[in-house]
């Protein structure tokens, strides 16, 4: 039985993974620079979205894999994928279809701004 294919191993060694194997992925919209939602990525997730040209995730909360998508239609189809310079955050840029936000909205970041200069 041939062995599944793996993450390339010059990739994987520019990775610096978290204390359970992961690393913050960020997906940003490729055309408008918006960012839309941060996920996380094992090595296995990131390989899955460097082949088939979609987004997959690693859930922590239901720790299982999953493809951005596949069950709310909200696709993220990439076009670039890049690693940071200290190679401890992936970012995706994507043209995503849809919500990226589980709550419906647009991105993640819709709950809008932080006030500044208060304690």
């Amino acid at each position: 039985m041939p062995k599944p294919a793996a993450l390339d191993p010059a990739i994987a060694a520019r990775l610096k993974r978290t204390t359970d194997g992961l690393v913050p992925a960020i997906a940003q919209q490729y055309d408008t620079g918006e960012v839309l939602m941060l996920g996380w990525m094992d090595d296995e997730a990131l390989h899955r979205t460097l082949t088939t040209g979609r987004c997959t995730y690693w859930s922590r909360s239901r720790r299982e894999y999953w493809v951005k998508g596949d069950t709310s239609g909200h696709v993220q189809y990439v076009k670039s994928v890049a690693l940071d310079c200290d190679g401890d955050t992936v970012l995706v840029k994507v043209d995503q279809v849809g919500a990226a936000c589980h709550t419906g909205d647009r991105t993640c970041f819709d709950a809008g701004a932080l006030p500044l200069g208060s304690a």
